[in-house]
């Protein structure tokens, strides 16, 4: 369980919910460094024995679907382990490692922020069934800004079937209704459109 500890008290305790969604070449750098051999395990199925417990799928679903988009941004490694990290999330949830207190969730309670990340392998879907179900978990235990990123990639599923921003990354063509999207700010149009109007961001 040492690896699985090692891996949720990283991304929770050193880099901390200030810094998650930060882009820090430093931090992708550091997560390379220290997690990749590990990530290239996971997405073999070398690592299975971590869905033992609570804290070990968290570990995976971090390694698989988190960890990866900052070590390799901007490539299709990037999104490599999504499925599987879906998978993980879904066989997590059904046994409610989300809402997971006290001793029984392994190494470490599962307390705080850190649930978001059982949600987020939903919100990486290019799957309008999957942003539907990462959508109704943000919005009933998270809310707040989480909530207007969901809202926001749940709204681009929904109009384009995939992320355009994602495009060059694994070696897509862009429409030309993508293409427009992309210039008028993608994403960032996409979660400004969530926000009340006369609110900052």
């Amino acid at each position: 369980m040492e690896q699985v500890t090692s891996v949720i008290a990283f991304w929770r305790d050193v880099v901390g919910p200030e810094r998650w969604f930060d882009a820090d070449p430093l931090l992708d750098q550091e997560l390379r460094l220290r997690f990749e051999r590990l990530w290239r395990k996971a997405r073999v199925g070398a690592l299975e024995g971590w869905e033992e417990s609570p804290a070990g799928r968290l570990a995976l679903i971090l390694l698989l679907d988190t960890f990866p988009r900052r070590m390799f941004r901007g490539t299709r490694e990037a999104f490599l382990g999504d499925p599987v990290a879906r998978g993980v999330a879904d066989r997590a949830l059904a046994r409610g490692d989300d809402a997971c207190h006290g001793a029984g969730c392994g190494a470490d309670p599962l307390e705080g922020a850190v649930r978001l990340f059982f949600y987020m392998p939903f919100l990486h879907a290019e799957d309008l069934r999957a942003q539907e179900r990462g959508l109704a978990l943000i919005a009933e235990h998270i809310r707040g800004a989480a909530e207007e990123d969901a809202r926001a990639r749940h709204m681009v599923i929904r109009r384009f079937g995939r992320f355009p921003w994602r495009n060059a990354a694994v070696g897509r063509h862009s429409s030309d209704e993508e293409a427009a999207f992309l210039w008028a700010g993608g994403y960032d149009w996409a979660l400004r459109a969530q926000r009340p109007r006369g609110r900052a961001a």
